[in-house]
């Protein structure tokens, strides 16, 4: 649809109040740094099932964890959260084990708690940033409903110093108060759409991570 010079994008911002040109600012922002993190926990989680992936494989065809666990300290920087809860756990094992006076279960218990731990704050990693594109998806509309509702408030009153008004005079200002509405869903909507995806992805992360808990236990308990 081919519209006139006046009413452009450019020219409707351009003529725009401060403050919806304010809330406009506010939503381009909030817009970019969503892509940023959307962008950001992309390849967090994609590495991060990669890597639990492949420790799998690893710790089912492995049946030595000491050879394992040497592995795992010795490249410690590139380990995936799942290896830092196998080692964080093992570590546990070994110092408790090696106390007199302990049985099994305190023995255990304390390693799954040491996992537990580790667990919790693999888990903070991973769910880091997913709490602001919430906000943005959530907060974002309604934030673009007030600079709309604003923008029609001046359209209006704009329309007291007129004879007779005609659609020529109220087409402009309405336009340039529902840009605030359309940035608002830009931001939102791509927001939503990765905070819902990438939820579901940790939640299936953690239930792996727990799942490799019990059976790790499992594991450390028919060898103590």
């Amino acid at each position: 649809m081919e519209v006139t010079q006046d009413l452009s994008f450019v020219h409707m911002i351009e003529n725009a109040s401060v403050l919806v040109q304010l809330v406009l600012g506010l939503l381009l922002l909030a817009s970019l740094i969503s892509w940023w993190y959307i962008f950001r926990k992309l390849f967090e989680i994609k590495l991060a099932t990669r890597q639990t992936a492949a420790f799998e494989d690893a710790f089912w065809a492995n049946s030595d964890l000491n050879r394992l666990y040497q592995d795992i300290a010795a490249a410690q920087d590139e380990a995936g959260s799942m290896e830092r809860i196998f080692a964080a756990g093992f570590t546990e094992f070994i110092k408790l084990k090696k106390k007199h006076g302990m049985d099994n279960a305190a023995v255990m218990d304390g390693t799954r708690r040491a996992m537990r731990a580790t667990y919790q704050r693999e888990m903070d990693n991973l769910e880091s940033h997913l709490s602001f594109l919430a906000t943005v998806g959530s907060v974002s509309p309604y934030v673009g409903l007030f600079g709309t509702v604003w923008g029609i408030m001046n359209a209006f009153r704009g329309l007291a110093n007129v004879g007779q008004a005609t659609l020529a005079h109220v087409a402009p200002g309405i336009a340039e108060a529902l840009v605030a509405t359309a940035m608002g869903l830009f931001a939102a909507i791509p927001a939503v759409v990765a905070y819902n995806r990438y939820v579901h992805e940790v939640t299936r992360l953690s239930s792996r991570f727990e799942s490799f808990m019990e059976e790790f236990s499992n594991v450390l308990q028919r060898q103590s």
